[in-house]
């Protein structure tokens, strides 16, 4: 076990493996079957009386340098209980739109602050296939701030399909939060029925978050086109189909939440309403198969990946493909796509953890991953770690740790070329 590291240890340290994530941050070791922590990605951050987001890019570099620096440690020291200066490489997924200045600052608290050995930073749309044995996926991400899309073909991330659209659980928690606040009642000690604004001014993330874990879920497609329809039917002729139950939400030991039914049903609608340029969660996936190359369509639609938080909503997965069929249909994918066959693997790993899993598998393949990673020595001398996107080419062999290049696979798997 890592507390006791080195009893009874005759080989290398496991890997620390760690998704940091917009929303949450799974951490743990290579080679188990599971984050041994879900934290959420914020910390109390001195000279702030809320706690502070880790995951942000529009601050300077010395105060995200001292959040992460933070949040680092309270991941070691406190969650995984290891040295991280004794011989344990790390491995860190992370999104391929992670921005270089983002990138280069966590680079610089692991390597500078905590001396760790060596880092690898492994793209989460990669390391979500590896946990089916499979080469070729088309990988949905639909996480906390954006819904991400990117085909891997033959180990291979095709950079130029990509697509991502600005909706996830934030678009949502916001648009519930709007709607509890309008529509919904609350009773307290001062009487039933009492408007929610009146009683408290906001209801926090956490608390929206939790409402729509256990009381919203994704319709299936007729129904959710009949609220569409009634959602943007100016004239009130369109009909909606019944609601579901009103439910009783507790906020505290003295205030009951009222939520009406509709908001249940109509609230995750958000992510399949298609905007003034057609586009929706489902139109990405098919505008990817598009910019792909016609030869890898019909693998990459029958392997269809789909992770992140947000699709963990009750009916998501088979709205989703049901619109996929629905939408193929029409001539603008029609006559671009010669297959109409989409199928959705099921990872073994619940799909908020699918990518970190797949980071274990990497970090526990020891003699690989010290071929890919990149060590201290290598960092101290450049003060720059390399990205994985360009890794196409070869590097300098000082890159890697003493004595190990890179495989031929591995160079193939981190390529960028079609």
């Amino acid at each position: 076990m890592p507390l006791f590291e080195g009893l009874g240890s005759g080989g290398e340290k496991t890997a620390v493996v760690i998704d940091l994530g917009a929303a949450y941050t799974k951490c743990g070791f290579a080679g188990e079957t599971g984050p041994r922590f879900i934290i959420p990605s914020e910390i109390k951050h001195a000279g702030s009386p809320e706690a502070v987001r880790v995951v942000q890019y529009n601050i300077n570099t010395e105060e995200l340098y001292s959040i992460l620096k933070e949040f680092v440690h309270l991941l070691y020291f406190r969650h995984l209980l290891v040295n991280p200066r004794r011989d344990r490489r790390v491995v860190i997924v992370e999104s391929i739109l992670c921005p270089s200045h983002f990138r280069e600052t966590l680079s610089r608290v692991f390597f500078k602050h905590f001396e760790v050995p060596s880092v690898l930073f492994a793209p989460s749309h990669l390391m979500s296939v590896m946990t089916l044995g499979i080469q070729s996926a088309l990988v949905m991400d639909c996480g906390y701030t954006e819904t991400l899309v990117l085909p891997i073909y033959e180990g291979i991330p095709i950079l130029s399909a990509w697509e991502a659209l600005p909706m996830g659980g934030k678009a949502i928690h916001k648009e519930l939060h709007s709607l509890l606040s309008e529509q919904c009642t609350l009773d307290t000690d001062s009487g039933p029925g009492l408007s929610l604004p009146t009683v408290i001014s906001a209801i926090p993330e956490d608390v929206v978050e939790d409402i729509k874990v256990r009381t919203c879920f994704v319709s299936d497609l007729q129904r959710g086109m009949k609220i569409q329809e009634a959602k943007f039917n100016l004239d009130g002729s369109a009909e909606r189909p019944a609601p579901p139950p009103d439910v009783e939400y507790p906020l505290d030991g003295r205030k009951i939440l009222h939520i009406k039914g509709p908001i249940r049903d109509s609230v995750a609608e958000m992510l399949f309403e298609q905007d003034n340029e057609e586009k929706s969660i489902a139109t990405l996936l098919l505008d990817t198969l598009v910019k792909c190359p016609i030869d890898t369509r019909k693998v990459l639609s029958e392997n269809l990946v789909i992770i992140g938080g947000t699709s963990m909503l009750p009916g998501f997965l088979h709205r989703l493909l049901s619109e996929i069929r629905s939408l193929v249909e029409k001539p603008k994918y029609r006559d671009a796509l010669a297959t109409k066959s989409f199928r959705i693997h099921s990872p073994p790993a619940k799909p908020n953890c699918t990518a970190w899993l797949g980071g274990a598998i990497f970090g526990a393949l020891q003699d690989i991953l010290g071929s890919r990673s990149v060590s201290r020595d290598y960092y101290n001398q450049t003060g720059r770690i390399p990205d994985w996107c360009c890794l196409s080419t070869p590097l300098p062999d000082s890159v890697y740790e003493a004595g190990k290049t890179p495989p031929p696979l591995m160079k193939r798997a981190f390529s960028t070329e079609k």
